[in-house]
Parts: structure tokens; sequence; C-alpha cells
């Protein structure tokens, strides 16, 4: 109790601009005092009647013991915990696990909570693009419950109620996006989507772990405008390669013509490579080239 006046008094004292912070050990001390009360609270929370059958419930396990046993000792597995509710009030520190414990017949009940990582698909979703395109996009979602008394009290089924959720969430950022931008931005739209989904399952005690596209369709049609769309750019590319390739090849010829123009020898020399050349291929073939010398005298 004087921990908790001391601790209001210093709050108070902040409150009126003194820069004046409580110590750890009052930090420590409040806490404490608050855990009792609210132990006292839950534990008064269950009112007469619910000690009466609180009684009752040990009376009869002493009286049915070993049998009782069987309705007390309870398991469960390593990754799983277990929430007990007292007459329908959740027990401080109501988790239990893993392992061996005990609860009480008549006036303890215990759900089971799966810690695990889960993983569910997102089906296909019909989606209306920014740019008018319709689209079917899927998706995979892992998410796991960290937080197992909100995981219990405040949804049904989380898992169902995530998955829903999932579709949903998926519909909305898909329609503010351009077809463009679903095909080359997946795992930004991944990462979108996991802060939405996080974000509405916090108060479900559950976390979204991943969230991945798993498959974008394109109505037949769109396809086939797209690969028609696809081949002209590569037929255009094709023909601008070629002509490129024309252009350094004629003026290659050109600088060759040069050389041969400034040397006549080498246009001799050139004849002899291609008379080489043509033996190899076909050696029954035998040609007499015509001497550039003798069309020179002709010329004179």
């Amino acid at each position: 109790m004087a921990s908790s006046i001391s601790l209001k008094r210093e709050v108070h004292a902040s409150d009126n601009g003194n820069r004046v912070q409580p110590t750890d050990e009052i930090m420590a001390s409040n806490q404490t005092i608050e855990t009792g009360d609210a132990r006292q609270s839950a534990n008064d929370g269950i009112g007469a009647c619910g000690w009466i059958l609180v009684i009752i419930s040990y009376i009869l396990i002493v009286i049915t013991f070993p049998l009782s046993l069987c309705a007390c000792i309870k398991v469960v597995q390593e990754y799983e915990r277990a929430v007990i509710f007292r007459l329908g009030r959740i027990l401080p520190g109501g988790t239990k696990g893993p392992g061996l414990f005990v609860i009480l017949p008549c006036v303890d009940t215990m759900e089971k909570v799966d810690l695990r990582t889960i993983t569910f698909d997102v089906p296909p979703q019909e989606i209306l693009t920014r740019d008018s395109v319709t689209v079917s996009v899927d998706a995979v979602v892992y998410s796991r419950v960290v937080n197992l008394a909100t995981n219990v009290t405040n949804a049904k089924d989380t898992q169902s109620a995530t998955q829903l959720l999932a579709q949903t969430t998926l519909r909305n950022i898909l329609g503010t996006k351009t077809l463009q931008e679903i095909l080359c931005d997946q795992e930004h739209i991944a990462q979108s989507m996991r802060g939405h989904l996080d974000e509405g399952t916090e108060r479900w005690g559950v976390k979204v772990e991943r969230v991945e596209i798993k498959d974008v369709r394109l109505p037949q049609s769109m396809q086939r405008s797209m690969a028609a769309e696809a081949e002209a750019s590569r037929e255009a590319r094709a023909k601008v390669i070629a002509a490129e390739g024309e252009q350094k090849a004629s003026r290659q010829l050109k600088e060759a013509a040069d050389v041969i123009a400034q040397s006549p020898i080498a246009l001799q020399l050139r004849y002899l490579q291609t008379l080489t050349q043509i033996s190899a291929e076909n050696n029954s073939t035998i040609i007499f080239p015509i001497p550039i010398e003798l069309l020179n005298l002709a010329k004179r």
C-alpha cells in the first residue's frame, strides 16, 4: 500500500512539471501488488456459490480417489497450451503446459490451443485491376497463435476468420494496382498484405508471419494479346539487329575495298585464298584465274 501511495505521489509530481521518475523498487512492488489484486479479484469473481462448488469439487476428489485422477490429470503436448476456465472465468495464469497438470472436475474446463504455424491457401480471387484487367490471384498465408487468452476469448474460429480476412485484404490491395505492378511487384504486395493482416488479427491473438502470392492467372484473350505483342516486339528487335549487322558489314567491306585499292597485289592474294577454299570443298573443280597484269595491258 505504501509503495502504491508513493508511486501516486511521484506520478502527481511529474504531472506538475517536476522531472521525478519512480524507482525500480517502487515499480516492482507496485507490479506485485497489482498482480495480487488481480488474483484476489479473479478469485472473488466466482462468488460464494462458486467457492461452495470448488469446495465440493475438492471433496469429490478426496472421496473418489484414486478414480478421480482420471478426470483431474490432463496432458498437453509440447506444441500445445491449455487455457483453464473456472466457472466460466479464466484463471490467473490459466495457461498450462506443456506436460502434466491437474484441474478440478465439474468446475474447471480446458481448451487446447495449438501454437504451431498454420498454413492455408487463399482461394483464387477474381479481381479487376486499376487498368480494367480481370485477373485471378491466389496466395498462401502463414500464421500462428501468440496470445492464448485473447485467442480463446475474442474469436471462435481464428483460422476461418483469418482466411476470410485474407480474401478481402487481397481483393482490396490488388484492386488499387495495375496489371504490370501485380506481375512485377509481387514481393511488395505480399509485404503490404502481411502488414494489413497482422494489424487485423492482433485483437484475435494471431500473428501473420508470412504471405506469398501463389499464382496470377490471366484470361485466355489477354494471354493471346500479350503473346502477340511480345512476338511483334521480338520481330521488331530482330529486324533492327539485322539492319545494324548489315550496316556494320558494309562498313567493313568498304574498309577492305580501300585497303585493296591501295595495294593491287592484295586482290591477287584474295583470289588465291578463294581458290584454296573452293579446291578444299570441290576437288574436281579447276579454276584458272586471269592475272591482273594482263587486264592492265589490255587497258593500255
